[in-house]
């Protein structure tokens, strides 16, 4: 029996990304600054290498332009168990928190993300249950200091967070600061990683070009992050099926890639997963899960109806 098509041509991208990868590292190898470990990335034709030292703090990172090489797009998931129920309005009070946390366990969904000063109450109200809490870091710009978003870390996890959505420092990035990005990631992995929590980094696809979107999500790969993440939301756009996959491609199948900003159907959810993202972040959750039972309505006043961040 012949091989199915898509398996072959998997199996072709792989080779050829572990094949070039090697044939860098043989080059880069005598290039390495005394003492350190580096790791390089090959992806759509941007190189990035990234050097820490013995104690896993970054020294140095660099990205340039080269060839290309492809990754490949995970499996399918339960729907609900892909959504962050997410309320970061500013005006959320305590009883919208409340509510959120119950739509979370009643529809089964992954977690809440909410803003820093409702972490304990959620952690609070959804002890016991599967739905894990999630915070957002650095929010909305990426702009605070490294040393504030690992204080900020610390604290949410003091507090229960297990998941941590932090932004990257988006003005480093443009200006090609890599060495910045990465260490600011790196901060924040190391803090909550000594806890067992997890970190999505928010690049905020609207603002970067392509290269610069690529840059990032290897960047973060390098620095331990666990996902990357679209958009927080609050800036000129947020998810889109090309961002999806092109993320898809630079973290290959293993890292996590969540789509958020502006998702509101069932069918802009499917169309990110079918793109390769594995956690959708979205206010309306309770609306895409129900799309093919239209007979059931979200609660009154649900936070559904929040905006799509």
């Amino acid at each position: 029996m012949s091989p199915d098509i898509k398996t072959v041509e998997t199996l072709v991208e792989i080779i050829t990304r572990e094949v070039l990868l090697t044939m860098i590292e043989q080059e880069e190898k005598h290039k390495n600054p005394q003492g350190a470990t580096c790791i390089l990335e090959v992806v759509d034709g941007v190189k990035v290498k990234t050097c820490f030292d013995n104690a896993g703090q970054v020294i140095s990172a660099g990205a340039e332009r080269i060839s290309s090489t492809v990754g490949v797009i995970p499996e399918d998931k339960s729907l609900a168990g892909m959504i962050d129920h997410t309320l970061l309005k500013p005006d959320a009070t305590a009883d919208k928190i409340a509510q959120l946390c119950f739509e979370a366990k009643k529809y089964h969904f992954a977690s809440v993300c909410v803003n820093p000063s409702h972490v304990k109450l959620c952690a609070d109200l959804l002890r016991n249950s599967a739905v894990k809490v999630c915070t957002v870091i650095g929010f909305p710009l990426g702009a605070t200091s490294t040393e504030v978003k690992a204080f900020e870390t610390q604290n949410a996890i003091d507090n229960g967070a297990t998941e941590i959505d932090m932004v990257a420092n988006i003005g480093a990035l443009k200006a090609g600061d890599n060495e910045v990005v990465a260490r600011d990631i790196r901060e924040v992995v190391r803090v909550a990683h000594a806890a067992g929590a997890l970190v999505k980094v928010i690049i905020e696809t609207a603002l970067l070009t392509d290269e610069e979107k690529t840059i990032a999500c290897l960047l973060a790969k390098e620095a331990g992050a666990d996902y990357v993440k679209t958009s927080t939301g609050f800036s000129s756009g947020g998810a889109t099926v090309h961002d999806i996959a092109l993320m898809r491609r630079a973290v290959g199948p293993k890292l996590g890639v969540k789509a958020s900003g502006g998702i509101h159907s069932h069918e802009e959810a499917e169309q990110m997963i079918a793109a390769g993202a594995t956690r959708i972040g979205a206010s309306a959750g309770i609306k895409i899960i129900q799309a093919g039972t239209p007979e059931v309505k979200a609660p009154q006043g649900s936070a559904a109806t929040a905006k799509p961040y």
